[in-house]
């Protein structure tokens, strides 16, 4: 079975191969929006896409740096995990219930997730990648 590109009314892609379509995160104020499995998180999909995001501990939900408000599609996200919500809760700035760990979130529903995480931007060829 071949896949097949196809584009939603706003200009979003996402590649189908039959039923099945890619489901992707955008990330605001900065405009990025890549396509992510179910199988990595939002950060490793960021990052597999040519961005940087914002870590200190590079995914293990030790650093708290790559928090992300969930702005729409909080239930297309994996249930949260226990070190998740330990990390989260010490981040006392942030509201845990509409945030979570980039490091930790998968995005597991079909369709589109929308956060908010300034500093979010195309690695240059002199960023460290994981």
């Amino acid at each position: 079975m071949e896949d097949s590109l196809s584009s939603s009314p706003d200009g979003a892609r996402a590649v189908s191969s039959g039923n099945e379509q890619a489901s992707q995160v955008h990330v605001e104020p900065g405009g990025a929006h890549f396509d992510v499995d179910p199988k990595e998180s939002v950060i490793q999909a960021a990052w597999r896409a040519g961005y940087q995001w914002p870590t200190t501990c590079w995914g293990q939900a030790e650093c708290g740096v790559c928090v992300m408000e969930i702005l729409k599609g909080m239930e297309l996200l994996n249930p949260v995990t226990k070190a998740e919500a330990t990390r989260l809760r010490a981040l006392s700035r942030h509201n845990a219930e509409a945030c979570r760990l980039a490091c930790q979130a998968r995005v597991v529903g079909n369709g589109n997730v929308i956060v908010r995480k300034p500093g979010v931007r195309p690695r240059t060829i002199a960023s460290p990648s994981p």
